[in-house]
């Protein structure tokens, strides 16, 4: 009995149930950019070690705020005053530079002047004690919490995590994607393509996809359709920890990925989602000793291929590398222009954000690439939903950085 397509968030659910975080390693800072914490981060210092300056100033004991003082020395970055302050004394301090250790007060040179070493308030006291230092440990202290299990690591968390003291991370093994793009009508050459055929385009675009995320890929294809020439493309994924088909996974004479997997070993966990477009997508895993392989079919039209991939693909990655919340991030805005009502299934259109709100684009064809290379963001449409006019409120998916932004 033909079962009914699963519901996204459902599939969504099934697939993540299925990917196990890979095996723990640990990188250098740099390598491990892009990934996630496999454990969570803790100081290792405290920053700033010293009370510093924030400001080009003088640096004054906090109880003698008054003036004149005598110029006796200087605090620069990296070279700290060696003595001490008395009252009627200050040091010249630079951004970033060790207040010593008896002052309590910066005043900006700006609300000063200097002549024959001799500095005077050329106003009243124009700040509080305090104000312009940055105080020991306020960023963080030796053993303080920085980073959850699972948090992302960009170029900030590179540099927390350097300035805490760390070189390595404890991140998971990158996983082993195999990319095979099938059909007869795909040409491998698309400067030499014949008429029946179209350019092979879902492999490379896939692959391109799989890349914002740190994986190793190798892209297999266009393999005709013939079990032969699948089972042959399935055998060369035999380490890969996730299997991508692109094309295949309908259930058309010519649509021999469910049975190709099927001699592969593979078992279907689900196949067909209420979406448009990209319903005919399949799930499957095989076991491969102790391993456990997941494959994602998705569907052979390049906006269905797309969309699937924003929404499976990159997240089963982000799970395999053991991310606390691997799914893109919604966003609301409002609408620029109207919307028709929607059909039977969830549509996710694309469109274009400008940042207050977003557009439709007016070909929504699922062979269509103009409009999806035209688009930044996807609308997320509900099943049955009514006409909508500019000004309303939608759900919608950003597609830079893989909806994660």
């Amino acid at each position: 009995m033909k079962t009914a397509p699963l519901p996204l968030e459902e599939a969504q659910a099934r697939l993540l149930s299925l990917a196990t975080p890979l095996p723990l390693e640990r990188s250098d800072v740099d390598g491990a950019l892009g990934r996630y914490l496999a454990e969570p981060l803790y100081a290792r210092r405290t920053q700033p070690t010293f009370d510093l300056s924030a400001m080009d100033g003088y640096a004054v004991r906090a109880g003698d705020m008054a003036g004149p003082w005598r110029v006796v020395g200087e605090s620069a970055a990296g070279h700290p005053h060696a003595g001490l302050i008395a009252p009627g004394e200050a040091v010249r301090i630079a951004t970033g530079a060790v207040v010593p250790a008896d002052a309590g007060a910066v005043i900006l040179q700006e609300d000063l002047t200097r002549r024959d070493g001799i500095i005077e308030l050329s106003g009243e006291a124009p700040v509080p004690p305090h104000k312009h230092i940055r105080t020991r440990g306020m960023d963080f202290a030796d053993g303080h919490p920085l980073l959850a299990l699972g948090s992302a690591i960009g170029p900030a968390q590179v540099a927390l995590a350097l300035a805490a003291g760390h070189k390595h991370l404890t991140v998971r093994r990158k996983p082993r994607v195999t990319i095979i793009e099938s059909g007869d009508e795909l040409a491998i050459d698309c400067e030499n393509c014949p008429p029946h055929q179209i350019p092979a385009s879902n492999g490379a675009m896939l692959a391109a996809m799989a890349a914002s995320v740190p994986c190793d890929r190798q892209r297999i294809g266009p393999v005709a359709d013939d079990l032969g020439a699948l089972a042959a493309a399935l055998d060369r994924a035999a380490d890969a920890d996730l299997v991508v088909t692109s094309g295949g996974a309908s259930v058309g004479d010519h649509d021999l990925i469910r049975p190709a997997l099927e001699a592969w070993g593979a078992q279907i966990d689900f196949w067909r989602i209420a979406i448009k477009p990209g319903k005919p997508l399949l799930v499957a895993t095989r076991q491969s000793g102790a391993r456990r392989q997941i494959v994602l079919g998705l569907p052979g039209n390049p906006v269905s291929s797309h969309i699937s991939a924003f929404l499976f693909l990159l997240p089963v990655l982000r799970a395999l590398l053991g991310a606390a919340e691997p799914l893109p991030r919604p966003v609301r805005t409002t609408l620029a222009a109207p919307l028709r009502a929607s059909g039977a299934r969830r549509e996710f259109l694309r469109a274009q954000w400008d940042g207050a709100a977003i557009r439709a684009h007016p070909l929504q064809d699922s062979g269509a690439l103009t409009p999806l290379a035209a688009s930044n963001a996807l609308i997320d449409r509900p099943a049955h939903a009514p006409a909508a006019a500019a000004g309303d409120a939608v759900v919608a998916y950003l597609l830079a950085n893989g909806g994660m932004a």
